[in-house]
């Protein structure tokens, strides 16, 4: 959903990359940092420090923003660039998903863990789906196989938004959750549906 207006956010990236460009980090270096406020997130999380488990966790996305605009800034975009970034992505969102399951809630139709475990298994198998599909040569040369309710810019904003919301009460972390576990899901049989067009 937000990938089909990307194109609207980049004179902001460009903006970005200029600023950014001028300390002595490198594009891939500014990918790996982002694994820092993270692991800083997942701590908060685990303290049931909501509003700074949050903050980290917008400094993670925004350096995840930074990678990419000083690439294309400084002229130092490459597949390896990009394929980092992409495995780097899914260390970010693992780890915050696993802080998850140190946060005290209160259950909603089961354990907390089984919403999680869901909600992180359909992340993973909207992202599997594309990747197997191209692995298999579904996807057409020079397509690429996108769609879906939820693609992970999507998934990451509700997840923050769930954990700002738990400052006024956990249950609507866990409400978001359930949200996500579902949404995750259905998103991963519509790439499957997607894929299954261009046989």
């Amino acid at each position: 959903m937000l990938y089909a207006s990307r194109e609207r956010f980049g004179k902001l990236s460009v903006k970005i990359g200029m600023l950014f460009s001028k300390l002595p980090i490198t594009a891939n270096q500014w990918t790996l940092l982002s694994l820092v406020p993270a692991f800083v997130a997942l701590y908060f999380l685990a303290q049931g420090e909501f509003l700074l488990a949050g903050a980290f966790f917008i400094i993670s996305s925004f350096l995840d923003l930074v990678d990419g605009s000083v690439a294309r800034v400084t002229g130092t975009t490459s597949k390896f660039g990009a394929y980092l970034d992409t495995i780097i992505d899914r260390y970010v969102e693992a780890i915050i998903v696993f802080g998850l399951l140190f946060v005290a809630l209160p259950e909603f139709f089961g354990p907390n863990y089984v919403w999680v475990f869901l909600y992180f298994f359909g992340s993973m198998m909207t992202t599997y789906a594309k990747a197997s599909a191209k692995e298999k040569g579904l996807v057409p040369e020079g397509k690429e196989l996108k769609g879906g309710i939820l693609e992970r810019a999507e998934r990451l904003i509700i997840l923050f938004i769930g954990i700002v919301l738990a400052v006024v009460n956990p249950l609507y972390l866990v409400y978001t959750i359930v949200l996500l576990a579902f949404l995750t899901n259905v998103s991963a049989m519509q790439r499957i549906l997607i894929a299954r067009k261009f046989k």
